[in-house]
């Protein structure tokens, strides 16, 4: 398993099919795919699928709603090569196992977006010797899987390697042209004043090749972010680079902005709450960003214990929750009402009459063990009494054995 981060780090969403542009339609090995709205593609959580104790999909969709998932990682194999490969070691060519769960997805009304790079592992960035055949190996998984999403992670250690960003920015652009509808998000490291100089780097490798995806997001934590106000705090700082290096004004580069969270204990040790996803998610469609999406479904449950030791896993939050608790913020940016999870109540089953016994009477005498009736219910004597009226002390002789 790789770092954490790694799997955080996946927040680089090329995704496809924007609501109201025509749908990329691929051909695949399930048959050509319907593009779901812009809005699930920029929503789509990530969902390591081979790694990480992958969750079952189709349960996430029934108990949260949602539809769009972003599968996690394509990268280079480990030993080099310009051919994609999940994680380093499972060839995109032969896979069989993540088609079995895009087929699961959409046979449900779901869609997915696969994401390339991450924290680790080697980047076909590196490997492949221009954008072109960077380009040509990305192209492969989208018509593989008839992809309307695709996902650029630019960040450590690619990111500061200046020919690899520059092959990852030029394929995305091609992609970008020869796909029609294709939605591309490309995402960075944040830091609290935005981005840090590689990711600074990378925008203006952006413009100097003309390449505008439908957003740039970035990742506010592992950098010393403290809950919600520290997030919005670099997410406001980010729409002030994004206008600087494009030259956009304030409500464009909102429009063209997206947030990656994670959900609970962060790899360095922050928490992110539920509250704190409220809050970010308020801030992001107020301001009408393009993308809000988190790292990762598969930690998307209580660990045990809930705090997992003081440690950050790839499969737990470490925080308080019920199942999918942070999949329905996503829901919520997608637009739709997460359905409801409180149970369906139990139903009281209605007692069968019991005979009353023969009614009590004030002159006979009664032993322990003998019962009869009074007022519409059954007694029973704990011990020997005459002329005890039932019920008419608590601590009397009688006991009440309920209605009759």
């Amino acid at each position: 398993m790789r770092p954490l981060r790694a799997c955080l780090g996946a927040a680089a969403a090329v995704t496809l099919a924007a609501a109201g542009t025509t749908a990329l339609v691929a051909s695949n090995a399930s048959g050509a795919t319907t593009a779901l709205s812009n809005r699930w593609y920029a929503a789509a959580p990530y969902l390591m699928p081979l790694d990480n104790n992958p969750p079952d999909a189709a349960a996430i969709m029934d108990a949260s709603g949602l539809k769009a998932f972003q599968l996690a990682f394509v990268l280079a194999p480990n030993g080099g090569d310009c051919s994609p490969t999940w994680g380093g070691t499972a060839a995109v060519s032969s896979d069989t196992a993540v088609q079995s769960v895009i087929n699961t997805i959409r046979a449900k009304g779901g869609d997915v977006s696969v994401s390339i790079g991450g924290y680790g592992g080697t980047k076909l960035g590196q490997t492949c010797a221009d954008a072109a055949s960077t380009a040509a190996a990305y192209q492969q998984v989208i018509t593989k899987y008839g992809l309307h999403a695709i996902d650029f992670d630019l960040e450590e250690p690619e990111y500061e390697n200046t020919a690899a960003i520059r092959n990852e920015i030029g394929a995305a652009k091609i992609l970008q042209q020869n796909n029609p509808g294709l939605y591309v998000s490309v995402t960075t490291a944040g830091t609290a004043d935005g981005t840090g100089w590689f990711g600074k780097q990378m925008l203006l490798e952006a413009k100097s090749q003309g390449f505008t995806p439908n957003n740039f997001s970035i990742m506010p934590f592992d950098g010393g972010f403290s809950g919600a106000a520290s997030q919005t705090s670099a997410l406001t700082n980010f729409n002030s680079i994004l206008q600087s290096t494009f030259g956009w004004d304030q409500a464009t580069a909102y429009a063209h902005e997206g947030f990656s969270g994670m959900n609970g204990r962060s790899d360095t040790g922050e928490y992110f709450t539920q509250a704190d996803f409220q809050t970010v998610l308020d801030y992001a469609t107020s301001h009408n960003m393009d993308r809000f999406t988190f790292w990762s479904l598969n930690r998307d449950r209580q660990c045990s214990p809930v705090d997992n030791n003081g440690t950050t896993s790839g499969t737990c939050s470490s925080v308080a929750q019920s199942a999918w608790d942070f999949a329905k913020y996503s829901v919520k940016f997608a637009g739709v009402t997460p359905p409801t999870t409180t149970p369906t109540p139990t139903p009281t089953p209605t007692p069968t009459p019991t005979s009353c016994k023969t009614a009590w009477s004030a002159s006979a005498v009664y032993t322990a063990g003998n019962e009869v009736s009074y007022n519409s219910h059954n007694w029973k004597a704990k011990w020997w009494t005459q002329n005890e009226v039932p019920g008419a002390s608590e601590w009397g002789p009688w006991q009440d054995e309920g209605a009759c």
